[in-house]
């Protein structure tokens, strides 16, 4: 691992992550995820989503902004805690677009259902467990063995304002 601050090492860990859950508070007050694909690999502290308009999730952001992000991976997950909301700026969607979105946007980024969602994180929390799926299943055999714990890096980050 390099040396990195928390908050680098969590920007560090996002930029291999493709797809998260999104997760909102329903009207029942019932946490509810959804999955949705990350557009942007660079982590500032705010995450871009391309999303339907008509999506079950934006109603109940506009009762409560408050969201949560998992990403997962072969040996790391990163857990975020912020707010989201639906902006409007044609020039970042189009700046998100990919040929991969098109599959759910048929118009382009022109088409009238193209949500822009930012998600502005507050704090992290991670875990890693360098090496992949492989040096996972040593340490988690290791662990069994020796009776020592699990080898793996956990670390709760509070997110400086972008």
């Amino acid at each position: 691992m390099t040396d990195t601050t928390p908050t680098q090492r969590v920007a560090e860990l996002i930029k291999d992550f493709r797809f998260a859950m999104f997760t909102t508070r329903n009207a029942q007050d019932r946490l509810v995820a959804h999955p949705l694909t990350v557009q942007e690999a660079e982590f500032d502290g705010d995450l871009w989503f391309l999303v339907s308009r008509s999506a079950s999730f934006l109603e109940d952001l506009r009762r409560d902004d408050h969201a949560g992000v998992s990403l997962s991976s072969n040996g790391s997950w990163v857990s975020l805690s912020g707010t989201a909301e639906l902006v409007e700026d044609p020039a970042k969607v189009r700046e998100l677009w990919s040929p991969t979105v098109e599959a759910w946007f048929t118009e382009g980024p022109d088409d009238p259902d193209v949500g822009l969602l930012k998600f502005s994180a507050e704090s992290a929390e991670y875990w890693d467990s360098p090496g992949g799926k492989l040096a996972s299943l040593f340490s988690f055999v290791k662990a069994k063995v020796t009776g020592e714990p699990y080898d793996a890096e956990n670390e709760k980050v509070e997110l400086p304002d972008a």
